[in-house]
């Protein structure tokens, strides 16, 4: 068997993980950056049961989008969707002030401290569910709570939004990591350890790299910081390292095929588009959302001389780390891009009334609490344009 990313020519890699080429894995959901999709095919998804579903919801970080977007996405299908949603109320990450704009039936309850866990439980006012997504514990101690109520409820499905950067791949082993890649033991997985333990019908899902128009933590800020001030971007190494860059509708879209699937219980998935982009590609595609041009700095970060209080700090891993999204696209959830060489680009204009231009989006960045300034002396730090 040959080793991931020995011996494969790269682009051999790119078709072999990403057949569609898309950004996006599920082209019907509109996004922020306005990717316009032209498949040839269709979408498949497995039969799922209607449910009544308890969304545990975090208040902000990579995963803040999820529950917006689950939320859609359960209650367009038929489910009842009750959001307990950490923080005392609305606040000003776009996020949480686009629970507006669910649909009325939607119930959100806002729980305060979710580590307090009898009291949040005791505002869902003896409610039982039918299935549970946990998009917020990040420990064996925070689950386990909410775990216990929900095997007292008998749920046929408590789906875990946990995290890929729990993968330990051999050390210059740059291929497609797949769910059976070593793993470290870090709260999320020790979290995801404890609900098996319990014996709970769990599936794990595994995001990578999210983007959306409501991100907490946007991956794709500091791109478009440098494009739109007309700086320099720097980028380590070649620029041609692999990742997968996911928008938050279409893990919410994954995470909601499990819900009342019996196949995806007792299993671990990779909640990503199967697609890939190098950096230097994912510079240009923001440069062209943001209609600007960009000038790319290539660096090498073994030779990176940073200066105290100099506080750049590139959004992805130096060498190539994305994973492979086989399993619950090709198998257990039953997703599949019948005709996968479709296309897509990164267009100034909106896909959906609702969302703003992403021109509006780029210009709203705040460049000052970015704070990643290269500076006039971009060529003394090894940042030399190619």
């Amino acid at each position: 068997k040959t080793p991931r990313g020995v011996g494969v020519p790269r682009q051999v890699q790119a078709r072999q993980a990403a057949p569609n080429r898309d950004m996006l894995l599920f082209p019907g959901f509109a996004n922020s950056f306005h990717v316009v999709a032209t498949p040839r095919g269709a979408l498949r998804v497995a039969p799922v049961t209607m449910a009544d579903v308890l969304v545990i919801q975090n208040k902000g970080g990579g995963h803040g989008e999820i529950g917006f977007h689950l939320a859609q996405h359960l209650v367009s299908r038929g489910d009842a969707v009750t959001i307990l949603h950490e923080g005392d109320g609305p606040n000003p990450k776009e996020a949480h002030r686009a629970y507006g704009e669910l649909p009325s039936d939607v119930k959100v309850i806002w729980g305060g401290d979710l580590s307090e866990a009898a009291v949040c439980l005791a505002k869902l006012e003896g409610a039982s569910f039918s299935a549970v997504v946990d998009n917020w514990s990040k420990s064996p101690e925070a689950i386990a709570p909410y775990a216990t109520a929900a095997k007292a409820w008998g749920v046929s499905n408590y789906a875990y939004v946990s995290s890929a950067g729990m993968y330990t791949p051999d050390k210059g082993d740059y291929g497609a990591v797949g769910e059976e890649c070593a793993v470290k033991s870090s709260g999320q997985r020790q979290a995801e350890e404890k609900i098996a333990e319990m014996g709970l019908p769990f599936s794990y899902f595994r995001p990578q790299y999210i983007y959306g128009p409501a991100q907490g933590k946007s991956y794709l800020a500091f791109f478009f910081d440098r494009i739109t001030r007309g700086r320099p971007v720097p980028v380590p190494n070649g620029g041609d390292q692999l990742v997968t860059m996911t928008h938050a509708a279409d893990n919410a879209a994954m995470v909601a095929a499990a819900v009342g699937n019996e196949a995806a219980v007792g299993e671990a998935f990779n909640c990503a588009t199967p697609s890939l982009v190098t950096y230097d590609d994912l510079v240009r595609l923001c440069a062209g959302a943001a209609g600007k041009e960009c000038e790319i700095a290539h660096y090498d970060p073994a030779g990176f001389d940073k200066p105290d209080g100099f506080k750049y700090k590139f959004p992805f891993r130096d060498t190539p780390f994305y994973v492979s999204a086989d399993k619950a696209h090709q198998r257990a959830l039953g997703l599949a891009l019948l005709m996968p060489w479709g296309s897509c680009r990164l267009d100034r204009g909106p896909t959906a009334p609702q969302n703003p231009p992403v021109w509006d989006f780029a210009q709203s960045l705040d460049s000052e609490k970015l704070a990643y300034p290269c500076g006039e002396s971009c060529g003394r730090r090894r940042l030399a344009p190619t």
